[in-house]
């Protein structure tokens, strides 16, 4: 194997031999972020330097009003079906490939996207949950994010779904005020309450605490972390770089940009992550 396909151009040969050596011990827990998916067409909410482009309707918006949840499936139900659409890139391949070899173990991830799963890895946990569901906020009945798709066609069934621009980070589209007023929302069966929302984290919403008792445990059972992604700005992922770091585990991260979890970090590689797994597979011992 030629040096070319066994290390990405502008990586240092030693701290990739490092990586090399990391991955093939296993052992591995995996935390994933929204820079992953960026290649499946889904951006992400920050740009390289770690400022948040984009910010997000919170939950707390979300259920003040009737114009608010107008404003949030108006322009969810136009974004759904090319957010669906996503599949996975190499690195979610690359992921799935290493967990079955048995170099990789739970992965958790930050997204929302469920393109891990769609990959073929197992024993993935869903930190900020899935967009593939929504639940009720009035009652707690969960649907299938396609039942509540269906019901919101059928409510407004001469609303145009090519409008808005590109694909945001949440799933949604920017959509003009006219355009939102227009929408009819959908209601739960069960309490007939418009108070549905995306069963996922929004912002202004915590992760709930058995699952992040749950991801620490995981952490603390391997043998190191490996990061894919992530800027680690926000707590609900960087904890776990720090339990990671506190118990002595190495810590891996391959992102753009920098993090907030520099410190902590013992290997840090900043290329595009589809070339650099690729490479990373190929380096590995078969």
């Amino acid at each position: 194997m030629t040096e070319a396909t066994t290390r990405p151009p502008d990586v240092d040969a030693s701290t990739w031999d490092e990586l090399v050596r990391l991955v093939a011990a296993g052992g591995l827990s995996v935390l994933t972020g929204a820079g992953l998916s960026t290649e499946s067409g889904i951006p992400d909410y920050r740009g390289p330097d770690g400022e948040r482009r984009i910010t997000p309707m919170t939950a707390t918006e979300l259920l003040a009003s009737p114009e608010a949840r107008q404003r949030y499936w108006a322009r969810s139900y136009v974004g759904w079906r090319r957010f669906e659409g996503a599949r996975p890139n190499v690195g979610h391949q690359v992921v799935a490939r290493l967990q079955a070899r048995g170099l990789l173990g739970t992965v958790i991830t930050q997204n929302v996207d469920g393109l891990h799963q769609q990959a073929g890895s197992v024993d993935v946990l869903e930190l900020h949950g899935s967009l593939s569901h929504v639940v009720c906020m009035q009652c707690g009945e969960r649907y299938d994010r396609e039942v509540i798709d269906e019901r919101l066609t059928q409510a407004n069934p001469t609303f145009d779904r090519e409008v808005g621009g590109e694909i945001r980070p949440d799933g949604d589209v920017v959509l003009p005020d006219e355009l939102v007023s227009t929408f009819r929302v959908a209601t739960c069966v069960v309490c007939g309450s418009d108070k549905l929302k995306p069963d996922v984290v929004m912002f202004g919403e915590a992760v709930p605490k058995p699952l992040v008792e749950k991801c620490f445990g995981v952490v603390e059972q391997s043998d190191g972390l490996l990061v894919l992604g992530s800027s680690l700005m926000v707590m609900s992922g960087y904890r776990f770089v720090r339990r990671a770091s506190r118990l002595g585990l190495p810590v891996a991260v391959l992102t753009r940009g920098r993090t907030r979890g520099e410190a902590e970090t013992t290997i840090k590689i900043e290329t595009p992550l589809g070339e650099t797994l690729t490479h990373l597979e190929q380096a590995l011992p078969q």
